[in-house]
């Protein structure tokens, strides 16, 4: 099987591009602070805008990416912490799914 095949791999794959696009988010949830602090009938417009349901999916696969990285740096932590090594392929199914979990269970409460 080839390292690139390896379920790690694509755990370690998914937990570089999450962070990744959480970094390219941060200066734009930036400019929505400052906003909430000095322009509020500008803010109270953008809250008005971020009701579109592309806005809604867009904050959903936010969410994803967010919960992903956190479970992957925890999957790290355990990896290099705990003497059960042989189970990193359980430990990334179950981190997936509860990255997944975390943006469907964001999904339905934003309705």
């Amino acid at each position: 099987m080839s390292h690139r095949n390896h379920p790690v791999y694509w755990a370690f794959l998914v937990h570089r591009l999450s962070g990744l696009a959480l970094l390219a988010f941060l200066p734009f949830h930036f400019y929505v602070l400052a906003l909430a602090i000095e322009e509020a009938a500008t803010l109270d417009k953008f809250l008005s805008w971020t009701e579109a349901p592309l806005v809604k999916l867009a904050e959903t696969v936010l969410i994803i990416a967010l919960a992903a990285h956190m479970t992957g740096g925890l999957r790290i932590l355990a990896v290099e912490f705990l003497a059960w090594r042989d189970w990193q392929k359980s430990v990334v199914a179950v981190t997936g799914g509860l990255s997944v979990a975390a943006g469907l269970i964001f999904l339905l409460n934003a309705g």
